[in-house]
């Protein structure tokens, strides 16, 4: 006789499968293009930030901006960089004026706003647009993955798994330092 127990393993067990992982996928409406297929222009030095060079680890991406109330934040995401950077967290700040105009100024406005003032050293993007039809292909990528969730505003966070793939959503109103963030970055390493 099978007990509860042994049915319960055996789903759990099938249902963190990778062909179950694909599947889910699949049918949330996710293709096999993942987060890894994009990059930034970055804010300065004419680089590009491509998130296929952090393929395998967990990235978060927020769309920020200067003279937003929720600009404290990025003292947040600087203090969850130095916990978990070196466990492989990779963050990318995406400045956005997409929002009530908060982020107006060009790449040394930004700078000083990011760098100076707060001592972000995790890589920022050059300004983008984030929702509409002239959103950054991350930004339709995601909102075509989980069309609930794209950002209303400022200090949007969105988690990227080691698979590629959206692991959480955080808005605006969650702090980078609240026991939701720190959680989900925690298990999204401990993903293997």
């Amino acid at each position: 006789m099978i007990d509860r127990r042994t049915i319960l393993a055996s789903v759990l067990a099938a249902m963190t499968s990778p062909a179950w992982t694909r599947t889910a996928h699949a049918q949330a409406g996710m293709t096999g293009i993942t987060a890894y297929a994009f990059s930034f222009p970055a804010l300065a030095g004419g680089n590009t930030i491509r998130l296929a060079d952090y393929a395998g680890h967990p990235i978060l991406v927020v769309n920020t901006a200067s003279l937003c109330g929720f600009t404290p934040q990025y003292a947040g995401l600087q203090e969850l960089w130095t916990e978990f950077h070196d466990r492989g967290l990779m963050i990318v700040g995406v400045p956005s004026n997409d929002f009530g105009g908060q982020e107006p100024g060009g790449a040394t406005e930004i700078a000083e706003t990011a760098q100076h003032q707060y001592g972000v050293t995790f890589p920022i993007a050059a300004k983008a647009i984030v929702r509409g039809p002239d959103a950054h292909p991350f930004y339709k990528w995601a909102a075509n993955a989980r069309p609930k969730d794209v950002p209303r505003w400022n200090f949007h966070k969105y988690l990227i798994g080691r698979d590629g793939y959206l692991a959480e959503v955080f808005p605006e109103s969650v702090e980078p330092l609240d026991t939701r963030v720190k959680t989900a970055i925690a298990r999204a390493l401990a993903d293997s």
